[in-house]
């Protein structure tokens, strides 16, 4: 139902339910909460989250849920992604319809593959997402797009995802592992302040456990390192310290 390995500091996790197009029911969430969870505890620098298969994720397993429990393993396992420190990278393979969309809005970065098809199609099934899914892709790819997809039932392929900036990066899951390399090399209490942020915009300036993170950043070890390196004519060997 999931694999996952890792590949030095990047954390590779793969939904695995090829004959359900990796559709989400309480385990595979609750799953993929559990293994963020666990690569965060062992100090991952950066995640990357995939499919098996020829789709990324096809939804929600429309025959086993619509009930409390599914919302809250599903909405529980995206707070997971959101609130890791290190960036998360959705490598889509392929369609991200529905909760597979909403899986690749809680990522940080999206890399795309020529399959790759997003699509909210709720008014079809009289369903809902969340106010922030409807938020984030609204930020993320613009009014329009957001209202052709929620509105409309319809779809954005890898260009247009491109093109409207739901998508970063087109290329593979060996793209995103690599991009995901280069960012495990970043430092970590940076990446980990700049996402806060950027996932919490209504935070205050003022908020003293942010303001303490804005200090504790330029007080770290890792900025005396970046200012060693730059003298050294090296690459700098961040710790998150």
């Amino acid at each position: 139902m999931l694999t996952h390995h890792d590949e030095g500091d990047v954390a590779v996790i793969t939904l695995n339910r090829p004959d359900r197009r990796n559709a989400l029911n309480v385990e595979l969430c609750d799953m993929l909460g559990e293994t963020i969870h666990a690569k965060v505890a062992r100090g991952a620098r950066a995640i990357v989250i995939t499919g098996e298969g020829s789709a990324f994720c096809s939804g929600a397993d429309l025959d086993a849920v619509y009930g409390d429990a599914f919302l809250t393993s599903l909405y529980g396992m995206f707070a997971k992604i959101r609130s890791a420190p290190m960036p998360v990278i959705a490598a889509v393979n392929g369609p991200a319809i529905g909760a597979g969309t909403q899986l690749a809005l809680a990522c940080d970065l999206r890399m795309v593959d020529d399959r790759a098809v997003f699509a909210v199609p709720t008014a079809r099934n009289g369903l809902v997402v969340d106010p922030w899914t409807i938020r984030r892709l609204t930020e993320l790819a613009g009014g329009g797009p957001a209202r052709r997809l929620l509105l409309g039932a319809g779809q954005l392929d890898r260009d247009e995802a491109l093109q409207c900036g739901l998508a970063d990066h087109a290329g593979p899951i060996s793209d995103a592992i690599e991009w995901a390399s280069e960012i495990a090399t970043f430092a970590p209490m940076s990446l980990a302040y700049s996402k806060k942020v950027l996932n919490n915009p209504s935070l205050p300036e003022d908020d003293e456990d942010l303001r303490a993170e804005f200090l504790a950043c330029f007080a770290s070890e890792d900025v005396a390192e970046g200012r060693k390196a730059r003298s050294e004519k090296r690459t700098p060997r961040f710790t998150g310290r």
